[in-house]
């Protein structure tokens, strides 16, 4: 059986409701070993946790997306401070900028990630960056992020040392591979989602070319970002092989070496 692990996906999303134990069930039943619940705001946040807390193999992620940043408030560093002492919660986010759908104001957005960049470091706990641009040809999303999290982890170096050593994770990259270079030489992971699969992304395939295994982590986005060949419909943490046979294919790396070494990438980021 392969050893998979699925480092993002939101399983408390309403689109689980009808068969949630059965979406669990065959990720088992395909080897999904570890599953990583990620909150976007709190309620969500606490949804994760209850749902890691019934179940060996998923882990909990708690923050609040940049699209609900206006939902930060004076009760809300207080509030996820409590929840990240729960033993299932292994990382703050997810957490970032997003200048694409415009719900909320960069200005506000930029203030709420940096509070909970400094949560991540008063915990202890990695980061997982949701970084979405306006356009392909805008990348000041992903830029305006990497200046914010280049400056954290340089601190985390004088700090919080081992944590500055594996800082966080760039989930569901598409920036741009001078991108994935910088947050690599700062100790950031590289999330890879189902579009890797995708025949029009060969932007995206050559970023994973050119950027070491060792700094990779496969994701679903579940119910999100559908990898071929169920591109359209629901995803669910079962359908990561797809993911992760891409990025074997592209590495030129066997199925088996692949897995092992994102897994191992994964165990020592989240340490779970």
């Amino acid at each position: 059986m392969l050893r998979l692990v699925d480092t993002h996906c939101h399983l408390y999303f309403d689109s689980f409701d009808a068969d949630r134990s059965e979406v669990i069930q065959r990720a088992r039943q395909n080897g999904v070993e570890r599953i990583l619940n990620i909150g976007i705001d709190i309620p969500s946040s606490k949804a994760a946790i209850q749902l890691a807390q019934s179940a060996t193999e998923i882990f909990a992620a708690i923050g609040i997306h940049p699209n609900e940043s206006d939902r930060w408030d004076e009760s809300s560093y207080a509030e996820l401070l409590s929840m990240s002492k729960s033993a299932k919660v292994v990382a703050i986010g997810e957490i970032g900028l997003d200048y694409y759908r415009k719900y909320t104001l960069p200005d506000l957005q930029k203030s709420v990630f940096q509070e909970q960049l400094a949560l991540a470091k008063s915990c202890g706990l990695p980061v997982v960056i949701h970084t979405r641009n306006a356009s392909d040809e805008d990348q000041s999303a992903t830029e305006d992020a990497l200046q914010l999290l280049v400056e954290w982890q340089k601190d985390l170096a004088f700090t919080n040392p081992p944590l500055s050593e594996y800082p966080g994770v760039l989930h569901s990259f598409s920036g741009s591979l001078s991108h994935a270079i910088l947050a690599i030489d700062h100790h950031f992971m590289i999330g890879i989602t189902g579009p890797i699969t995708f025949e029009k992304a060969e932007g995206l395939r050559n970023v994973v070319k050119n950027i070491p295994l060792e700094s990779i982590l496969i994701e679903t986005d579940a119910p999100f970002l559908t990898p071929h060949p169920y591109r359209g419909k629901r995803n669910e943490p079962a359908y990561v092989r797809f993911v992760a046979e891409k990025i074997a294919e592209v590495k030129q790396k066997s199925l088996d070496s692949a897995l092992e070494i994102t897994g191992s990438n994964a165990e020592k980021l989240f340490h779970w």
